[in-house]
């Protein structure tokens, strides 16, 4: 068992193209407040690369940011930013 000082064990190389999906209702702002999140944690995120599909019944809005990952901390900080977001349902 690691210690809680140690870093953790990773099977992914930093730096690296690293995709995030994130779902929540459809709404008109979602895209945009996600967005502001994901700038927040990388900010050379190209917001024309965020890729939107809705649900089947066209209640949900599924967005996909593929962002430059710099580090383990990266990547957890801005999972940990989404999935306290009130709009966000889902973070894969």
């Amino acid at each position: 068992m690691a210690e809680a000082n140690e870093p953790r064990a990773t099977l992914i190389e930093y730096p690296c193209e690293f995709p995030i999906k994130i779902m929540g209702a459809r709404a008109d702002d979602f895209a945009q407040a996600i967005l502001a999140v994901v700038l927040r944690h990388a900010p050379d995120f190209d917001p024309a690369a965020m890729r939107m599909r809705l649900s089947g019944k066209g209640n949900y809005l599924s967005l996909t940011c593929t962002f430059r990952a710099r580090s383990q901390q990266q990547v957890d900080a801005l999972y940990r930013e989404l999935s306290a977001h009130p709009m966000v349902k889902v973070v894969l």
